[in-house]
């Protein structure tokens, strides 16, 4: 029988746990109850740029590095209706191309890589973007992260897209230690399974930007605390952690913590004796 969803947070003992104590399967269980957990929180998650073909979704993500999705989803209205095909990626006049993608930053070098991803495209695979990782990685300005985003979300092929979010959770969640996206692709694909690889991505991302932040971590107010290792990286208070909390999600997520009751109200705080209980 599979563990349930965890809803509030068993105070008491999160963390003390460490993952080097952790049989392989204790992990394994551990990571999809996190899994399950995040599902519940973020029925909703999606890729947070806008397209509407695969061409659109891999300039989107290409303009994304270094650039917030809001700032890409400002920018591509415009450059999607100036350039529809890849072919008017690949005779774009630069100025003109540069200048629309200017607030995305590293506008040249993207410029350069939409360029020669257009005349890549139009020469190889007659102007239409591939459905595969091995031709993918093998155009201009695309990546593995990047692919994966393409595949999982233009072509309902699973992937792991290992961005700075992604990487951080993991391994503070001690899934692994790998800093290589690589390596860490190959270890969270060993405990995850495969058919759930696109919308896990979605849904540690929207973690990692919602709860789980860089600097200060949301630990009092996490649905995961139960499971996490790193739990205490951040504020433990709930009325602390609670504020830092962001998204539409906010007050669902809440809910998973147990800090907030069914109307809304504020629940009463879960204090380690009342767990321990």
């Amino acid at each position: 029988m599979s563990d349930p969803v965890p809803s509030t947070p068993n105070r008491a003992t999160t963390g003390n746990r460490t993952p080097n104590s952790e049989s392989r399967l204790a992990l394994v269980r551990r990571a999809r109850r996190i899994m399950r957990t995040l599902a519940a929180a973020y029925p909703d998650a999606h890729c947070e740029l806008n397209f509407d073909d695969p061409l659109q979704l891999t300039v989107a993500t290409i303009l994304s590095a270094q650039c917030t999705d809001k700032r890409v989803n400002e920018v591509t209205p415009k450059l999607f209706a100036r350039y529809p095909t890849a072919a008017d990626y690949a005779g774009a006049d630069r100025a003109e191309l540069e200048e629309l993608i200017r607030p995305t930053g590293f506008y040249r070098n993207k410029a350069n890589s939409l360029m020669g991803l257009g005349a890549a495209l139009v020469e190889r695979h007659g102007g239409q973007v591939p459905s595969t990782l091995e031709e993918l990685v093998r155009l201009p300005g695309i990546g593995r992260k990047t692919a994966n985003v393409i595949l999982g979300n233009a072509f309902d092929v699973p992937g792991l897209t290992v961005d700075t979010h992604f990487g951080r959770l993991v391994r503070r969640w001690g899934w692994t230690e790998a800093e290589d996206p690589v390596k860490i692709e190959k270890a969270v694909g060993e405990l995850i399974p495969r058919k759930e690889w696109t919308m896990l991505s979605h849904r540690v991302i929207f973690h990692g930007r919602r709860v789980c932040h860089a600097r200060r971590p949301a630990c009092g107010a996490c649905p995961l605390a139960r499971d996490c290792p790193s739990y205490g990286h951040g504020p433990t208070d709930p009325a602390t952690a609670a504020e830092l909390v962001r998204g539409p999600e906010a007050e669902r997520l809440l809910e998973l913590a147990g800090l907030r009751g069914t109307d809304g109200e504020a629940a009463p705080s879960v204090t380690p004796e009342a767990s321990a209980g």
